[in-house]
């Protein structure tokens, strides 16, 4: 157990306790979402993939075309260096040398820039999630909201589907 789950556990019993000391005053109502199914489920969460897949394809296809050419290369030499010229065969040794470099400078790019998009598509959705959750609680009248580091949740409070009924409705407009 981190210590974060550990705090968050803290003060979820604090709050209930909290809570239950007021309970005779007043009636409280509280949720759970379960924000990876949410996540997960979303239609905005497909499109983001599917938006990073068409973008990041071109790429992709070109490094794998670059990895065929190098391990033929690689073939080549292995194949013929008994029979190639010493000249001949630094040469390939040397370009095959400086495709591996290119390759690895590609393929270490591409990584960076999926990584990059993958973050800013997903940090937007985290924060539409965030909104359709601040959206549900103000229109049930929830007054506490709970969501990751849950150890237990009953059926009764957890409005997953309805926040994810209202994402696939923005989704929609």
């Amino acid at each position: 157990m981190t210590l974060k789950s550990t705090l968050i556990g803290f003060s979820v019993l604090a709050l209930c306790f909290g809570l239950a000391g007021q309970a005779a005053a007043e009636s409280y109502k509280i949720a759970y979402v379960d924000a990876t199914k949410v996540f997960e489920e979303s239609p905005q969460y497909e499109a983001a993939r599917n938006s990073l897949k068409n973008e990041f394809t071109r790429r992709e296809n070109e490094i794998l075309a670059k990895q065929k050419q190098l391990k033929q290369l690689e073939d080549e030499l292995a194949r013929d260096s008994a029979v190639l010229a010493e000249g001949e065969i630094a040469r390939l040794e040397r370009d095959i040398i400086s495709r591996r470099r290119k390759l690895k400078a590609m393929q270490d790019e591409f990584r960076e820039d999926l990584t990059l998009r993958q973050n800013e598509e997903f940090n937007k959705l985290r924060r539409q999630v965030t909104e359709v959750v601040k959206e549900v609680g103000k229109s049930e009248n929830i007054d506490v909201i709970l969501s990751d580091g849950v150890a237990y949740h009953s059926k009764r409070i957890d409005i997953s589907d309805l926040v994810l009924s209202r994402l696939k409705a923005r989704f929609k407009r």
